[in-house]
């Protein structure tokens, strides 16, 4: 049986692994709606005839559609990369949560039996 120490120090980190797989959801939600917005933006992009701008700021600059096109490819290429990546820590904080639940409940429960 865990002693008392033991048990605070597990459902700390249980408590602290919760928040950060509630942060990670949180910056995979806001870079899905990003992936979206660059998606529309190629759509719209892919119509376009005319001059092409793009915001900086609070300022509007003329931009090629070719340069519009190379800026959200790469900017589509990096945000996929940051929700890769956010999807691994998202694995890993689950699965040791999934681990640490048990024995936290079982601590517990050899707790209040005592």
């Amino acid at each position: 049986m865990a002693d008392e120490k033991e048990i605070e120090k597990q459902i700390g980190e249980f408590q602290n692994l919760q928040r950060q797989l509630q942060m990670v959801a949180v910056q995979k939600q806001q870079l899905q709606l990003q992936l979206e917005e660059i998606k529309l933006a190629s759509e719209e992009l892919g119509k376009s005839k005319g001059a092409v701008f793009k915001a900086a700021g609070n300022m509007l600059f003329e931009t090629s559609k070719d340069e519009a096109e190379k800026e959200l490819k790469e900017r589509k290429e990096a945000i996929d990369t940051r929700v890769s990546m956010l999807s691994k820590q998202e694995e890993k904080i689950k699965a040791r949560l999934t681990e640490l639940k048990p024995k936290l409940d079982a601590a517990l429960k050899g707790k209040g039996s005592s």
